[in-house]
């Protein structure tokens, strides 16, 4: 029964880490799964036990299988099987079975995704990206690189950013998220040149 709590419990830290990452409100999961709004947030804090009939549809949501979202245990195996998911037109592969704390993706951009350059936006946490193939758009606090293959880039997601692939072939990224505060292990720099 230990154990059973265990995963139970680590659901609603789950449930507001996926939220969180595609950036959407109580009041938006709310909307389209028909779960209460204080039902989600109950469940999220985890005042609320997570049942079948909640967790169908927060599955749908999140374009998550029902294994990812309450994370059976994986026994001994340490493989990890991808579910890709696609928003905004690129895909998403997840490369770790965790969904709080630093995650792995393969994302993948097909030409000129999306199709124009828009809005930086601006949320909590820290990213780092390296380009494995083709050319990725940054723009980062105003300023816009491109990064080619072999190239790393890191920030804080807190300045405004915006990632696309504006070239007429594939973008292939690897990207590792972190929460609020947290550093990856590379940080990309400018090397100081004595003149």
């Amino acid at each position: 029964m230990v154990e059973l709590d265990a995963v139970l419990g680590a659901v609603g830290p789950r449930l507001r880490s996926l939220r969180e990452h595609r950036e959407a409100t109580l009041a938006d999961v709310a909307a389209v799964t028909g779960i209460s709004v204080s039902t989600l947030s109950r469940l999220e804090s985890g005042l609320r036990r997570p049942t079948l009939e909640l967790l169908l549809p927060l599955a749908r949501f999140h374009e998550v299988t029902l294994d990812e979202l309450v994370e059976v245990p994986a026994g001994d195996d340490p493989r990890v099987v991808p579910h890709p998911t696609v928003r905004h037109g690129v895909t998403y592969v997840p490369l770790t079975r965790r969904t709080e704390g630093p995650r792995a993706y393969r994302l993948v951009y097909p030409p000129r995704t999306p199709a124009e350059v828009g809005e930086p936006r601006v949320h909590d946490g820290y990213e780092w990206l390296y380009v494995l193939s083709g050319t990725l758009r940054l723009v980062l606090g105003g300023r816009s690189l491109d990064l080619v293959a072999g190239e790393a880039a890191e920030f804080d997601t807190r300045v405004p950013h915006w990632l696309g692939n504006v070239s007429d072939g594939p973008v292939e990224v690897l990207a590792l998220y972190g929460p609020q505060g947290e550093r990856m292990h590379v940080r990309a720099r400018p090397r100081r040149r004595d003149a």
